[in-house]
């Protein structure tokens, strides 16, 4: 047989092939073009080879693959795009025939003759589960690792390579949905309750147990293809189906503001695909792919979600000739719980930590925060006692400065008071060994300003985490003016290391995400004074695509801190830098009626105690006289959230503080949720155009004030008939670097 370059094919004495996916210089397999031509010729191979009897397919690697490459992602919409430039008419049909493959592959497969069997190992997601489901058979590993989902969804997409139809041919209707809707992992005892793997096994047993099942006589046939199958539940024309899909549309609006065509494009899929013969509706899934591919969210999500977050993570920003750091030993001051949870993760990635404070007291307080995160995650299964024990010994609290002698990297998590960040920068600096790089964890101090107070600013970054840290996937990596390239590579290997995406930003007061998300909360203080009802905004903001509406994120934020944002803009840049009504607002809330937000149980909602559930404060309509609500356009609020985010992401560019857009786009979604099937908020911008935006923009001036003038860039890129991703194209700077 044949040799190639992603697979290794071996047969035993018992006829059995074993295709082992292995791809060189890579630590995941993926589906690329390439890929799919071998994978095609093995199938040719092992049918016409009569020594074969069947196949048990494999990844060689500790997982078994995340899917498909981005290369193979990226040159679908760029072909859509080359061939809607040379013939609009045709292009939709080649992107339908193309699209295909794949799904043409998996069928080939599943009607070859022989028994093919999916072993599966570690992560199994996409379109690599969507092979395992062409498949005869399906084994899972029992290890803790493996996780199984179809989770296109979550970039704007769904599965369609077969995914909408075998799965709910394997399991029942509601279950397919729910996993499919969601992008939800499974572990492999729920896939196997689910019908969506034949057997779960020890991870040494896992090819044998596949190769057991063509021994004993696996048919070569999917159920789909025998006479009289009928699906798990009867089908559509059930009494338990039609109590399933009248509910269903209407639940995934409720879950999704109708804002994800995809999503609803897998109801679709499923609701036609279970009346028809599995081949038209293989058909049926194709030309919904085909439909979905074409939307703006789907580009959009793809993009940011897919492509921009891999590249940021994999390094997109570091400067060259820098060579890879290596991180051993990382000094977190301050042992809040900002600090605990920063010296948590650190720990959880193998980095030795030591954990200061003011007191030995109040740093073992700190290494009782770490504890309580490690018993969460221990009680839910995510990790063992002894992974968690491990963890802790890494952390070592202490009041003792001296024992960063050996630290290749400090950050500094205390309170946001410069008097007090210069005390602690003194200390670090007077036992920080040469070439280590301190990095500071403030949320709105300029970092220039702050190194001023640093021997070494040429050492000296902004690491901004967002709360709380082990949930949160993004980090803002913030330059002073004095940055140097080293301080840079050290905090992106850091946060590499931290598993997190990292946005590189150059120095202003709020940095990126909290300028945004400070818009976006003043927006609805503007609508309170307006005396837009408060659950209209929350529900705008909610039909908008915001995973939280702006109370409800000032309340997690805190009022207070709000209030002392406030105070310290007036302060610093004087009191025309305020709004006076916001600053009368958030001062009733604190000073007046003592209203903190989450933290002490009331702010703009009410939070008593468990199992009740917060409510809106009453008292917050009697502070403005309220419109009634037919009075009020919805379309607008959703407009105004989402315009006054988009035009401040557009400020941070024209004024030079984010220089990438990726970085923009995938910031605002990572940061705060910006409405995710936008794309992000410069993606948002770009998607309706920039004349367009710009026409919106005005209108909304006219209406509601100066805040929503476009800016002399959005004007002169409507006049250009440009877009940020054209003007500011990050992979052009890249080949200009390299």
């Amino acid at each position: 047989m044949s040799t190639y370059t992603n697979f290794k094919v071996e047969t035993d004495t018992d006829g059995i092939a074993l295709v082992t996916w292995d791809m060189p210089e890579k630590s995941m397999n993926v589906f690329t073009t390439e890929v799919m031509e071998e994978l095609n010729a093995i199938v040719d191979a092992t049918v016409a080879d009569a020594a074969v009897k069947g196949v048990v397919f494999t990844s060689g690697k500790s997982t078994f693959s995340g899917g498909a490459d981005l290369s193979m992602i990226k040159s679908m919409f760029s072909f859509y795009h080359e061939e809607k430039t040379k013939n609009p008419d045709e292009a939709a049909q080649k992107l339908f025939d193309l699209v295909g493959k794949m799904n043409g592959l998996f069928r080939k497969i599943e009607t070859n003759g022989k028994p093919w069997v999916s072993a599966i190992n570690g992560t199994c997601m996409g379109g690599a589960f969507e092979l395992s489901l062409a498949c005869h058979g399906r084994v899972a590993s029992n290890a803790k690792s493996l996780k199984i989902a179809l989770p296109e969804v979550k970039v704007g997409i769904f599965p369609g390579a077969g995914g909408t139809q075998r799965v709910s041919r394997l399991t029942d209707a509601q279950s397919a949905l729910q996993m499919m809707t969601t992008g939800q992992s499974l572990t492999a005892q729920r896939a196997k309750a689910m019908n969506l793997v034949h057997q779960v096994v020890e991870p040494d047993q896992l090819v044998s147990a596949a190769k057991q099942m063509i021994k004993d006589g696996l048919k070569p046939v999917a159920p789909w293809d025998e006479r009289g199958f009928k699906a798990p539940g009867g089908g559509i024309w059930t009494p338990a189906a039609a109590q399933l899909w009248p509910a269903a549309p209407a639940i995934l609006r409720r879950e999704s503001a109708g804002n994800y065509p995809a999503a609803l494009a897998i109801l679709k899929c499923v609701y036609e695909g279970l009346q028809l013969p599995f081949d038209t509706a293989l058909k049926v899934e194709q030309r919904y792919f085909t439909e979905i591919l074409r939307s703006k969210e789907a580009f959009g999500m793809i993009r940011s979600l897919f492509i921009s977050m891999q590249e940021l993570g994999k390094g997109a920003r570091r400067p060259a000739g820098q060579p890879k750091s290596d991180l051993k030993h990382v000094g977190v001051v301050g042992a809040g719980f900002m600090g605990a949870s920063i010296a948590y993760v650190t720990a959880v990635a193998g980095l030795d930590v030591t954990l200061i404070d003011r007191d030995e007291e109040a740093a073992a307080k700190g290494k009782t925060t770490c504890e309580g995160l490690i018993k969460g995650s221990v009680d839910k299964g995510r990790m063992t006692p002894e992974e968690g024990a491990a963890i802790l010994a890494r952390i070592t609290p202490t009041s003792d400065y001296n024992a960063l002698k050996t630290a290749n990297l400090v950050i500094e998590a205390v309170f946001e008071d410069r008097d007090v960040k210069k005390a602690v920068i003194e200390q670090v600096e007077a036992v920080l060994p040469e070439g280590a790089i301190f990095a500071s964890n403030t949320s709105t101090l300029p970092i220039t300003g702050l190194a001023k107070n640093s021997k070494r600013p040429v050492d000296f970054i902004g690491i901004h985490f967002f709360s709380p840290v082990e949930k949160m996937m993004l980090t803002e990596v913030i330059l002073g003016k004095e940055t140097g390239d080293k301080a840079l590579a050290v905090a992106l290997d850091y946060v590499a290391k931290i598993k997190k995406t990292p946005i590189v930003v150059n120095d202003t007061r709020g940095f990126f995400v909290n300028r945004c998300v400070l818009r976006y909360m003043a927006e609805s203080y503007e609508m309170l004074i307006e005396g837009v009802p408060p659950a209209m905004i929350e529900n705008a903001a909610k039909f908008a695509g915001m995973p939280v509406g702006p109370l409800a994120l000032n309340d997690e934020v805190a009022i207070d801190l709000s209030y002392k944002i406030l105070k310290a803009t007036a302060a610093d840049l004087g009191d025309k830098a305020v709004d006076p009504r916001h600053m009368e607002l958030v001062k009733k809330l604190v000073e007046d009626e003592g209203r903190f937000g989450r933290k002490n149980a009331k702010g703009f909602y009410d939070y008593p105690a468990k199992p009740a559930k917060k409510s809106l404060w009453p008292g917050l309509k009697d502070l403005y006289a309220q419109k009634k609500p037919e009075d009020v356009d919805m379309e607008v609020l959703k407009q105004r959230f989402l315009v006054t985010v988009a035009l401040e992401a557009a400020r941070t560019v024209e004024e030079g503080i984010v220089t990438d857009p990726r970085e923009a786009d995938v910031g605002s979604i990572l940061g705060f949720g910006f409405a995710p099937y936008t794309g992000g908020a410069l993606s948002y911008i770009d998607g309706m155009g920039v004349a367009n935006f710009v026409a919106l923009a005005e209108k909304l001036e006219a209406g509601y004030g100066p805040r929503f003038a476009p800016t002399p860039l959005l004007k002169d890129m409507a006049a250009k008939g440009e877009t940020f991703y054209g003007r500011f194209d990050p992979y052009a700077k890249a080949a200009e670097a390299a």
